[in-house]
């Protein structure tokens, strides 16, 4: 799967790391499938595309549907923070794309910054501890 992820119940943080080629679908079943469990209500996330070789580019309108689900899936009683790791300028034009469409939508609970660097995204979310990124599998 391209996109691991490991949830650390202990630090209130979901971990995912993308690897070789990532699509909308992949972006989008995360979603479902991690956002969807109630323990990781109002839990921070990181995300780290890295290791990402291609981004099969989605449309504008999907990043906007994707930011839109995401926001129908925020914790509504919590705040939590969402880092993008994203090294390639494909990748952070979509993270910012993402970050813009997700500060529009008035449901969204989730505070998202996009950063070059997995220092600028852990100084972010305020994390002075490393943590354990996923195995990739």
């Amino acid at each position: 799967m391209p996109l691991a992820y490991r949830i650390d119940h202990d630090a209130r943080i979901v971990l995912a790391l993308g690897s070789g080629i990532i699509t909308d679908n992949d972006v989008f079943a995360y979603q479902t499938d991690v956002w969807s469990r109630p323990e990781v209500a109002g839990y921070d996330e990181l995300i780290d595309m890295s290791l990402v070789t291609d981004i099969v580019a989605p449309s504008g309108d999907r990043v906007r549907q994707l930011a839109t689900l995401s926001a129908t899936m925020d914790d509504k009683d919590t705040t939590s923070r969402f880092a993008i790791v994203a090294q390639t300028d494909v990748a952070f034009g979509l993270g910012r794309m993402y970050q813009t469409y997700r500060a529009l939508d008035r449901r969204s609970t989730k505070e998202v910054g996009v950063f070059r660097t997995m220092r600028e995204a852990l100084a972010f979310l305020r994390r002075d501890t490393p943590l354990v990124m996923p195995e990739l599998g």
